[in-house]
């Protein structure tokens, strides 16, 4: 079976994912890779940056996928449309999130202008303090990642190439592997905002 999407009609995916193993992972990358435009399209219309747009679309196919494996994909629509008011409606949840913290942010006074308030004799040891704050910060929000996405991006951190990634992690191409990342780097976001895993 060729990975060449156009070749794929909607029920051949559909059935590709249900069947489970090499199979459904070929399914899962043609239906990634049918819509990945909806990235640069949804970016324009809704004003949104590219890597939100990337989250907003793995986090589309894993929802459809996971709707088929369910057999609550009823098929009422064709899968493209069924794709796009998914992704669009994600778009439309970021939107409103951005709003929401765009108004909270006023109210905030950042550390770096708090340690300007401090005298300059005291400020090299108040920064090293937020350093190792911020480190053991990063580390306890790294531990509430899956492994998948601890080790994906502890290996970008040190300099791995996506490509190398998907490599390295069994991914089918450097898109997938960069997507993938993306949404790893979103969750880690979140549990930064205080999201629960």
């Amino acid at each position: 079976m060729g990975l060449f999407s156009s070749q794929f009609p909607d029920q051949a995916i559909i059935d590709g994912i249900k069947a489970g193993g090499t199979r459904r992972r070929q399914c899962e990358t043609v239906l990634f890779d049918r819509y990945y435009y909806l990235v640069r399209d949804g970016s324009r219309k809704h004003k949104l940056s590219g890597e939100e747009c990337a989250s907003a679309y793995t986090d589309t196919i894993l929802s459809v996928i996971d709707q088929i494996i369910a057999d609550r994909f009823e098929g009422r629509s064709g899968l493209k449309t069924y794709v796009y008011q998914i992704f669009n409606n994600k778009c439309v949840d970021l939107i409103r999130k951005n709003a929401t913290n765009r108004g909270s942010v006023h109210n905030t006074l950042s550390l770096d202008d708090t340690i300007l308030q401090v005298p300059d004799e005291a400020r090299p040891a108040i920064q090293r303090l937020m350093d190792q704050y911020e480190a053991e910060l990063l580390q306890q929000r790294i531990r509430l990642l899956s492994e998948k996405c601890r080790e994906m991006l502890l290996a970008w951190a040190e300099g791995y190439t996506d490509e190398e990634i998907a490599g390295r992690q069994g991914y089918n191409s450097s898109d997938v592997a960069k997507t993938s990342r993306l949404r790893c780097m979103e969750r880690l976001r979140d549990f930064y905002r205080g999201k629960k895993p």
